[in-house]
């Protein structure tokens, strides 16, 4: 017995290398279950109850949210990028993502075949999750006779003093609206789409809000005919039963995606594929689509009967690098043109 003591031995040892070998074999898929997860986000409150807790449930991790401001949060991403204390960024818009694409892991998801086209990860490392488009809200109380299907209705001299609109140098939303208009009436250095911004903002003469929120509820409160706005709030106002509704230009409507991105060094790696699989998976997408008003990314997704299909809608693409490098050129050629008719 004492002879076989060494052969039992080097049995043993042979077994532990082979384990230890099959163990530390690379494996790059997320694990399913278990751990943490911190989650930056500046989403809103309904979006995030709709998703956060599911996601625990459905594979026990316990998460961490903090919530700010897009800007907040990435200034707090970038002074931590030697130690990161989060592992995702959940929300905020694609042009912001791809202008600080150093903080981020490259990782492109197992569902993003099922994105539609316009909006797949293309660059490597930002999974859009949700649409807002921008669109015009009218209350249907006071626009009587008036006939709004686009913006080249906008120039109506009955509606002159009673579109609402805010200032696309000081909100994101504005600016979405500009750069869609521009497209829209023919390109962003089109001289004929910014005539048509001379016009229309001699239209609206002179009533510029500060904020976006204040173009939607002052259309709903009856302060003005029309809006310059965007789909969420304005589907929400629908929903709740306030006498708007809502018109998709028909020269074009723009869909942006919001980003989703994992934070490079992410200390829960797997957990954080595992959120970008899951909020784009069909399960989540169909959730947002049917109780949020927020529109989904995947192609056969389902959406809320208030809501107006995509095929319904005439969609026009952005050019987002082009927008995002060329932003403080657009908003100074705005900015001279509302200076412009102020003076006159």
């Amino acid at each position: 017995m004492k002879k076989k003591l060494p052969v039992l031995i080097l049995v043993a040892v042979l077994v532990v290398v082979v384990i230890i070998r099959f163990s530390s074999s690379p494996d790059t898929s997320p694990v399913a279950g278990g751990g943490k997860l911190v989650v930056y986000s500046p989403n809103s409150e309904g979006l995030m109850n709709a998703t956060i807790p599911l996601f625990e449930e459905k594979y026990g991790v316990d998460v961490e949210v903090i919530q700010a401001g897009t800007g907040e949060l990435l200034k707090r991403i970038r002074s931590e990028k030697e130690r990161p204390y989060a592992d995702v960024m959940f929300g905020g818009s694609w042009s912001l993502a791809y202008d600080n694409q150093d903080l981020w892991e490259p990782y492109v998801s197992k569902n993003d075949g099922n994105v539609l086209d316009a909006y797949k990860n293309t660059v490597g490392f930002i999974t859009g999750n949700v649409l807002d488009g921008s669109c015009l809200v009218v209350n249907t109380d006071l626009i009587g006779d008036i006939k709004i299907e686009g913006y080249a209705d906008l120039l109506n001299p009955k509606l002159k003093g009673k579109i609402a609109t805010a200032d696309p140098a000081n909100s994101s939303s504005a600016f979405a609206q500009l750069t869609n208009i521009l497209l829209a009436m023919g390109g962003y250095e089109s001289d004929e789409a910014w005539q048509y911004v001379r016009d229309l903002f001699a239209n609206i003469d002179g009533k510029i809000g500060s904020s976006s929120s204040g173009v939607y509820k002052g259309v709903a409160d009856g302060e003005n005919v029309v809006g310059l706005s965007y789909e969420d709030p304005c589907a929400q106002l629908v929903r709740d039963g306030a006498p708007v509704k809502v018109i998709y230009p028909k020269e074009g409507a723009v869909y942006l995606p919001a980003s989703a991105t994992i934070i490079k060094g992410a200390n829960n790696m797997d957990n954080a594929k595992l959120f970008i699989d899951f909020i784009i998976s069909e399960e989540v997408q169909n959730i947002w689509g049917t109780t949020l008003t927020n529109r989904p990314v995947l192609k056969n997704a389902k959406t809320s009967d208030f809501m107006t299909p995509m095929s319904a809608i005439h969609v026009i693409e952005e050019d987002i690098p082009y927008v995002s490098s060329h932003k403080q050129e657009i908003v100074d050629r705005f900015t001279d043109i509302y200076t412009s008719l102020q003076s006159k």
